[in-house]
């Protein structure tokens, strides 16, 4: 009967319930990811902050700016510097450029032909010349050349060397960038110039390689800050004050200054150009990026 009527009994009920352990929550403690990755950041840019003002406090800035920064040094430097150095070196990367552009083209066709003989030298000089340093193809071309050749020289003398150096060096790495280009083209637009009774030739002069030529400006565009700075070994050829370029230039107004600013002034002036050039690559590959 006590049984009976604690079950219909409301009091009863409430004591049960009252009398039951509940289970609590663990209440969340710690940094949530988006207040750790702040936290992050802050020890970073602290540190940071940090080392640059130990760096500006313990270095000795007189002797820099006496030693690197030197103004009258570097006042001494032009318009040579201008006229001699940077014309030269502008020379030297555009010939070599061209040379590059013309002979890498002709190894990508070469690639993609159906004759064997054509793909397997393609691919032997690619795979030569992209593994061998320029610096040798420089000492090769202005030593071992005239060796082997007794008496011959490539018009332009350091010039054509320099060119013809750089241009071979070039011609490798543009060639698997115009491969690239080529194959990205879709096979359609063969087809349908094949349709319209091109030859293949004419369809790939006028259909194919214009569309490869604009797909990989980027990379053509990034090949020639490399020949702008390659453009540096002309110094193992032996130049004069005539054909002397930039680091050339800049090393030996070091010695007879005993000043390291003709450096400083020289690798500033290969940023004049550098800078600019790869500004002009990342906006190419943004708007090859938007238009996919």
């Amino acid at each position: 009967m006590d049984g009976r009527r604690a079950r219909h009994d409301p009091d009863a009920h409430l004591l049960i319930m009252t009398t039951t352990p509940t289970t609590a929550e663990p209440a969340k403690s710690g940094l949530s990811p988006r207040q750790r990755r702040r936290v992050s950041l802050a020890i970073q840019y602290a540190v940071f902050a940090l080392v640059l003002i130990a760096v500006l406090l313990l270095a000795d800035w007189p002797k820099i700016f006496e030693n690197f920064l030197n103004g009258k040094v570097a006042a001494g430097m032009f318009p040579t510097l201008f006229t001699v150095a940077l014309k030269n070196t502008l020379i030297f990367t555009v010939a070599g450029y061209v040379i590059g552009f013309a002979l890498g083209l002709v190894l990508a066709l070469m690639r993609l032909s159906s004759v064997v003989p054509y793909r397997v030298v393609a691919l032997v000089y690619i795979e030569i010349f992209r593994g061998l340093p320029a610096l040798i193809i420089f000492l090769l071309l202005g030593f071992g050349l005239p060796i082997a050749f007794p008496g011959f020289k490539l018009p332009g003398d350091v010039y054509g060397t320099v060119a013809l150096a750089l241009g071979l060096v070039a011609a490798a790495y543009m060639a698997e960038s115009f491969r690239a280009g080529i194959q990205a083209v879709p096979k359609g637009q063969m087809e349908a110039a094949r349709s319209l009774g091109m030859k293949p030739g004419r369809a790939m002069l006028s259909i194919i390689l214009p569309q490869a030529i604009r797909i990989v400006i980027p990379p053509l565009t990034n090949e020639l800050i490399l020949l702008f700075k390659d453009s540096s070994l002309v110094f193992t050829l032996g130049v004069t004050a005539a054909t002397t370029e930039l680091t050339k230039f800049g090393s030996d107004t070091t010695i007879d200054q005993a000043n390291s600013t003709p450096l400083i002034v020289a690798g500033a002036t290969y940023l004049l150009i550098t800078i600019p050039l790869g500004f002009v690559v990342r906006r190419l590959e943004a708007r090859q990026g938007r238009k996919r």
